[in-house]
C-alpha cells in the first residue's frame, strides 16, 4: 500500500495543476456553450454555423495548416543536418538549446519584435525603403492582417519541429542502411522500405502538433491584429469583451467548444502516430 501512496503523493501537484488549469477551464467552456441565463439550451451552438464563425474557422485552419506544413518541411531538413553532427558537439547543443527557447518565444514579445523589425516604421522596412527603394507594404499593410501571422508563427513552428522530430531522425541506425546494402538494395530502396516508413509516423505526428500549436495561438495574433476577428481565438475575445455591450459568454463558450472538438481530434491522431513512432526510438 505504501508503494502506491508515495508515487500518488508525488503526482498530486501535477494532477492539481492539470485539474485547475486544464480540466476545469475546459468544462467551463463546454458548459457555457450549453447554458445561458435561462438554463440549458442548444441555441448557442447555432453560433458555430454562422457565416462569420465558419469564415474564422476556415482562416484559422488555413493559417495553421500552412505554417505547420512549412515549419515541418524546414524543420525536418534542419533535423537531417543536425543528425549528422555529434550529439555532444557545440553546434548541436547550441541549436538544441536555441530551439527549446525559441519554440516558447511567442505572444506580445514576438509581435513587438516583428513590428520593430518589419513593421510600417520598422528598422528593416525603413532601410529597404530609404536605401533600396523597396516598399514591402506597397500592396497593403499585410503584417497587421491575416497573412501577417505566417512569419511570426513560423518563428516558433520551426524550432518546435526540431524538438519533436530530431529524436526520430537520430533514431535511424546506420546498420539498417548497411543491412539493405548487404542484401543488394539501393539507397532508394532503403528510403522507400526502411527510412520513410520509420520516419513517417513521427513526421505526421509532429505536423499535427505544429497545427495544434498554431490553431490555439492567441497572444501573437491579438497583438498584431487590432481590427476584426479573423481567427477563432480573436472571435472568442470579441464575444467576451464586446465594447458595445454585446458580449456573450455563451457564444464564446460555443466557439471554444468548436476549438476543443478540433483540438481533441488532432491530438488523438497525434497520440496514435507518436505511439507508433516511439517503437523505433527505444
Amino acid at each position: 500500500m505504501k508503494s502506491l501512496i508515495l508515487p500518488a503523493l508525488g503526482l498530486a501537484p501535477f494532477a492539481a495543476y492539470v485539474l485547475l488549469f486544464l480540466a476545469v477551464p475546459t468544462l467551463l467552456a463546454i458548459g457555457s456553450g450549453f447554458f445561458d441565463d435561462e438554463g440549458f439550451t442548444l441555441d448557442n451552438l447555432g453560433a458555430l454555423l454562422a457565416p462569420a464563425t465558419l469564415e474564422a474557422f476556415g482562416a484559422s485552419i488555413w493559417v495553421s495548416a500552412l505554417t505547420a506544413a512549412i515549419g515541418a518541411v524546414v524543420g525536418a531538413v534542419l533535423c537531417w543536418a543536425l543528425a549528422a553532427l555529434p550529439e555532444t558537439g557545440p553546434l548541436r547543443r547550441v541549436v538544441d538549446s536555441a530551439s527549446s527557447v525559441l519554440a516558447q518565444f511567442g505572444g506580445v514579445m514576438l509581435a513587438f519584435a516583428f513590428i520593430a523589425t518589419i513593421g510600417i516604421q520598422g528598422i528593416v522596412t525603413v532601410l529597404l525603403r530609404e536605401r533600396g527603394g523597396v516598399d514591402i507594404y506597397s500592396g497593403g499593410v499585410w503584417l497587421y492582417e491575416l497573412p501577417g501571422l505566417i512569419l511570426p508563427y513560423l518563428y516558433f513552428q520551426v524550432p518546435l519541429m526540431v524538438i519533436t522530430f530530431l529524436p526520430a531522425v537520430s533514431a535511424l541506425r546506420p546498420g539498417w542502411a548497411e543491412a539493405v546494402a548487404t542484401l543488394g538494395g539501393s539507397s532508394g530502396a532503403y528510403w522507400l522500405r526502411v527510412g520513410l516508413p520509420v520516419l513517417a509516423p513521427a513526421f505526421l505526428g509532429s505536423l499535427l502538433l505544429l497545427f495544434a500549436n498554431a490553431f490555439s495561438s492567441y497572444a501573437t495574433a491579438a497583438a498584431l491584429i487590432s481590427q476584426g476577428s479573423q481567427i477563432v481565438p480573436l472571435q472568442i475575445r470579441a464575444a467576451l469583451i464586446g465594447e458595445t455591450g454585446g458580449s456573450s459568454a455563451s457564444t464564446a463558450g460555443a466557439l471554444a467548444l468548436g476549438m476543443i472538438v478540433v483540438m481533441t481530434a488532432v491530438m488523438l491522431v497525434y497520440g496514435r502516430l507518436m505511439a507508433r513512432a516511439a517503437r523505433w526510438q527505444r
